[in-house]
Order: C-alpha cells, then sequence, then structure tokens
C-alpha cells in the first residue's frame, strides 16, 4: 500500500500498491431480524382445499366463457365511458377558459335561420 500526502487537507490518502488485488468481496448477511430467521414460517394461505375442483367435476365451460364475456364488456364499457368523460372535461375547459378572457362567441348557439 502506498501513503500519500495530501497538501489541501493535509491527510493521508491510501492507495493500494500495483502488486495488491483491487477489489475483495465482503460477505453480507441476509435482511430482517436475528429471531425471525430461525422461527417457523406459516403458509402464505391457510388451506388452499377450499378452492380445489375435484377431478371427477366436469368443467363448465359455457359458464366460464360467459363470464369471461360479461367481464370484457364490463372492462370495455369501462374504457368507454373514461374516454368520454375526458372528451366532456377537456371541451367544459376549453369553454370555460374562452369565456374568462372575455372573449366573445365562446359558446355555440344553435338559432333559427330567419326567412326572408
Amino acid at each position: 500500500m502506498v501513503l500519500l500526502l495530501n497538501s489541501s487537507t493535509d491527510r493521508a490518502v491510501t492507495r493500494p500498491a500495483p502488486s495488491e488485488p483491487e477489489g475483495r468481496v465482503l460477505p453480507f448477511r441476509p435482511r430482517g431480524s436475528m429471531f425471525a430467521r430461525n422461527a417457523p414460517r406459516s403458509p402464505p394461505v391457510p388451506d388452499l382445499e377450499k378452492f380445489e375442483r375435484v377431478p371427477e367435476e366436469p368443467d363448465d365451460f359455457r359458464h366460464r366463457m360467459i363470464m369471461n364475456g360479461l367481464g370484457l364488456a364490463v372492462t370495455i364499457l369501462l374504457v368507454v365511458l373514461g374516454i368520454w368523460m375526458a372528451d366532456v372535461m377537456a371541451h367544459m375547459r376549453k369553454d370555460q377558459d374562452c369565456v374568462l378572457t372575455g372573449r366573445p362567441g365562446c359558446t355555440h348557439v344553435d338559432a333559427p335561420l330567419r326567412q326572408r
């Protein structure tokens, strides 16, 4: 190891000698409490038997596909309603900004045409 003095702070700066290896491996301990490591762990879900199917029970494919279709329809409906709400809010904000700046004719008014 080579010691160098830094003139600005008067502290020794250590640099590895060319013959020494440049890095070393530091062992890390696993995170967590020392007491929790030795304790027995409980399963993530207490009992999965109530969710298991009996192998002899037939698969109700039709009911499953109907439920999947209803889930897809509800998801599409929510997306469409969200887009519609965002469009209405943007239009209202644009109209409000126009009115607050004091410009005339900000909103469209349907008026019948006069006949001559």
